[in-house]
């Protein structure tokens, strides 16, 4: 079993992984175990290991296949123009262009979704909700909830993008709320409670409508002063 040091859990783990997958230990094409069998194996919590995981597929070096599982695309991290647009944009940028991915994901959960993935909504919102007293917690369990809405859109585009972004987007909305000082109040998880019973009630529009609403108000929180 490898221990990790203390610091950033998922950031380590994302290297532990990488520097495995360059060793050969999953070669390209190959599907990666579970979160339940990796994250033993990097002695870390599965909400830390699936972060992880997804640090490397906004990296390139691993694929999320609906359905199907992970698999290891490349031993290399190349750095696209995608990658670069990320690093110097603005979480205000960031977070506009999730206005444009969560909002319609949300609309097409609605429509889309199955009782499976319902279940699953609803399961990461009660982790959302049990996180809210730590920073790193809650953004963590929030990113996971807001996946899960993006995988009942079964939009694979969709996903890939809200995967290349989220790496970009954590970390900047820990260091936000730690900033802020207070966060996870009752309003903002009813406003979380709210996205998900209009998806339970196959409606679209609302849907759209208050996941976009959220995320604007999150956008000004998050806007520089002038």
């Amino acid at each position: 079993m490898t221990a990790i040091r203390r610091t950033s859990l998922a950031d380590q783990a994302a290297e532990l992984l990488l520097a495995r997958i360059q060793s050969g230990e999953w070669p390209i094409g190959t599907k990666l175990p579970g979160e339940t069998t990796l994250a033993p194996m990097f002695d870390v919590g599965r909400s830390t290991m699936r972060e992880a995981i997804r640090q490397l597929v906004g990296r390139g070096i691993l694929v999320t296949r609906q359905g199907s599982g992970v698999f290891v695309e490349s031993i290399d991290e190349a750095r696209t123009d995608w990658d670069k647009v990320l690093q110097r944009a603005h979480i205000t940028a960031v977070l506009e262009a999730r206005l444009a991915i969560e909002g319609e994901a949300a609309g097409l959960a609605a429509a889309r979704r199955t009782p499976t993935d319902l279940d699953a909504i609803r399961g990461s919102l009660e982790v959302r909700n049990t996180a809210r007293p730590d920073a790193v917690d809650l953004v963590e369990a929030d990113m996971a909830f807001h996946r899960s809405i993006v995988v009942a859109s079964h939009n694979d585009i969709l996903l890939e993008l809200f995967d290349s972004m989220a790496p970009r987007l954590r970390d900047a909305m820990i260091d936000m709320l730690k900033i802020k000082g207070t966060f996870g109040e009752d309003a903002d998880h009813d406003a979380h409670t709210d996205v998900v019973e209009s998806i339970a009630a196959r409606e679209p529009e609302r849907a759209h409508n208050l996941t976009r609403a959220h995320l604007l108000e999150l956008s000004k929180s998050m806007a520089p002063s002038t």
